[in-house]
């Protein structure tokens, strides 16, 4: 297989340059991120204004998962089509959209709506995101820039949480009225206006795809952006473009991915597999109902938000830790390292919770129990943040071939959505029927993920886009 080292690379293209590009498109992920975690400090009081019971307030929650999984379903044959430039565009308007929607809301019915459509645009972004950015990266920095996509999200997760707790203080509770006699929570839904905007302005300024423009058969347009962003050999690397992406329709179609295991590609099996798992460890339910969990065990709603902005922090710092080994250590021992991490957190946190005596209907942590939950589910972000966040979205951004990607790339991430709306909402009933059920579910499919790991990821670490095929064993162990 062929690779890339820095020296490669790095001497013919600035990497602040490739740094800019990629940040830009990244803001499809801090949106992403916000979007999916603002309604956190907002649930509770979502509940009590609309007078909706758990059912219907955990759909309210996760009716944009519903969006997500659409959006990301459409967002690759969309960007094959018209390009990766416009997706970030139409996920921005979107964004904007669902801003205003969710935060003048009238009913649960129409907020729910909202969510979705703001949904469309997160599934649009985590398509785009890093597909563009495995695109535009030279192969020795590409597992770095492709964290950023995972750094972005976990930034918008944090500065949505931290801008519902500020909201929360200056307000003195999410639903009392706030600036414009507009309700707290209102006002979280509202503040996503300002990144949606930047992002739409910002995705204007970024080059379209190389690969994307060599297969629309503008080749001088390609070279340029390889020159100035990709470097290396760039006659070679358009050749070798071109010779993947031969035979690709014009208007691209799922039959691309038809293959003999289960009527797809082995290697888009990977895909759904890795995007699956990450989401089945339970890892939104940390950022989705963090602060009514620990609510339920005794935190004030102002702990409960204060607990969860420093859960996001240490999601933030461990990503750090993914962006600076991802190139160096590899893909798959980040992702079995996670994965053993994972496992054994939420062991600890399934004994604890049913072990906990119950108390008014909740559980009550008292003694130990309290700090050692609390740390074992700081220690699980670590291990995620460090890991399954950021790695799951850089291999879904190489691991397919060119005349895939997109598209393939759309399933997985469908099916990621899908995966988090199961989680979303299911883990209400699960948690009236125990926490320590619902904490013993995720802690099966974190084991299940070692396994998986192990049989089914390939490493590609320093391989380049065109040495990536089809096949699920073309990569190097």
């Amino acid at each position: 297989m062929s690779s890339s080292s820095p020296s490669d690379d790095a001497m013919t293209v600035p990497i602040a340059r490739v740094v800019l590009v990629a940040s830009t498109a990244a803001l499809g992920g801090f949106l992403f991120g916000f979007d999916t975690a603002v309604i956190n400090g907002a649930v509770s009081a979502i509940g009590e204004q609309f007078a909706v019971g758990p059912a219907l307030l955990g759909f309210s929650v996760a009716s944009a998962l519903i969006g997500c999984a659409i959006g990301a379903w459409f967002a690759g044959r969309i960007a094959d089509r018209f390009g990766r430039i416009r997706v970030m565009v139409i996920a921005a308007l979107l964004f904007v959209a669902s801003a205003l929607g969710c935060g003048l809301a009238f009913s649960v019915w129409d907020l729910s709506l909202w969510r979705v459509v703001g949904g469309l645009g997160v599934g649009a972004a985590s398509v785009i995101a890093p597909a563009y950015i495995a695109e535009v990266s030279p192969p020795a920095y590409r597992g770095r820039l492709g964290s950023l996509q995972q750094m972005a999200i976990v930034t918008g997760i944090f500065v949505a949480l931290l801008t519902d707790a500020a909201i929360v203080a200056a307000a003195g509770s999410s639903t009392e009225p706030w600036l414009l006699g507009l309700e707290a929570w209102r006002w979280m839904f509202l503040s996503e206006l300002i990144p949606a905007v930047l992002y739409g302005v910002l995705a204007l300024t970024i080059p379209e795809s190389p690969r994307y423009l060599i297969a629309r058969g503008q080749i001088a347009r390609a070279k340029a952006v390889l020159t100035r962003y990709v470097g290396g050999n760039v006659e070679k690397t358009t050749t070798d473009i071109i010779a993947t992406v031969q035979g690709k329709p014009d208007r691209p179609r799922f039959r691309i991915l038809r293959g003999t295991t289960f009527g797809l590609l082995p290697i888009v099996w990977v895909g759904i597999g890795l995007s699956v798992l990450q989401q089945f460890t339970g890892i939104n339910v940390i950022f989705y109902y963090s602060s009514t969990l620990w609510q339920a065990v005794g935190f004030t709603e102002q702990d409960s938000l204060t607990i969860t902005v420093i859960t996001s922090v240490t999601n933030i710092a461990t990503t750090i830790v993914a962006i600076l080994l991802i190139d160096r250590v590899g893909r798959k021992p980040l992702l079995l390292i996670g994965a053993m991490g994972q496992f054994a957190c939420l062991a600890v946190l399934t004994v604890i919770f049913a072990a906990a005596p119950v108390v008014d209907g909740e559980p009550s942590l008292t003694g130990a129990a309290g700090p050692i939950a609390l740390v074992a589910a700081n220690l699980y972000v670590v291990f995620f943040g460090a890991s399954w966040g950021p790695v799951v979205w850089v291999l879904l951004g190489e691991m397919f071939s060119n005349r895939i990607r997109a598209v393939a790339l759309s399933v997985a991430a469908a099916a990621q959505w899908a995966a988090n709306f199961v989680i979303s909402t299911t883990f209400p009933s699960l948690a009236a029927a125990g926490l320590g059920i619902a904490y013993g579910v995720y802690t099966f499919f974190a084991f299940t993920a070692i396994f998986f790991v192990v049989k089914f990821v390939r490493e590609t670490k320093g391989q380049t886009l065109e040495s990536m095929h089809d096949d699920a064993h073309a990569g190097s162990r």
